[in-house]
């Protein structure tokens, strides 16, 4: 049984995660400079120690709701080989861990859904201190993101 490891976060009160592997360092908001004209995805750019970085709003390029809650907001910064060397950071509402999970606790969604969705899987957690309420169910499920089909569509890079 193959444990994966990746790193858990939340975007419009949804709970996702990506292959740990692709995130180079999660960094503190800080102010985002817009590019004029540039594509609705594309928050704009930072200065991350000299190095200038490509900022993308994660909520744009899923199709959800942008959070109004921007304090917590972090910015995963990509490994350059991912994005065809560029230097790219998505924007995420919150961190909340990296996990180690294990095969039989992701399940596989439709292809279709999984090509238009950039879905890898549905992780199913099991969390012994979760309330029993409605929405128990829901928020034990995370939605694994295809990060690399994501950034391969946008940039036309194939990784």
């Amino acid at each position: 049984m193959a444990q994966i490891d990746v790193v858990e976060f939340e975007v419009a009160e949804e709970r996702y995660a990506l292959d740990i592997s692709l995130a180079r360092e999660i960094v503190e908001m800080v102010p985002i400079t817009p590019v004029p004209r540039s594509p609705p995805h594309i928050a704009g750019i930072i200065n991350l120690r000299g190095e200038i970085t490509t900022v993308m709003a994660l909520s744009t390029i899923l199709g959800i709701p942008r959070s109004r809650e921007q304090e917590r907001q972090k910015i995963i910064i990509l490994v350059s080989e991912a994005a065809g060397g560029a230097n790219v950071g998505v924007i995420v509402d919150d961190v909340l861990s990296v996990m180690q999970i294990s095969e039989e606790e992701v399940e596989t969604v439709d292809e279709s859904l999984s090509r238009d969705a950039h879905v890898k899987g549905i992780i199913k957690v099991t969390e012994k201190s979760q309330e029993r309420d409605e929405s128990a169910g829901k928020k034990n499920l995370i939605i694994w993101v295809d990060m690399e089909k994501i950034l391969e569509e946008i940039t036309g890079i194939s990784t």
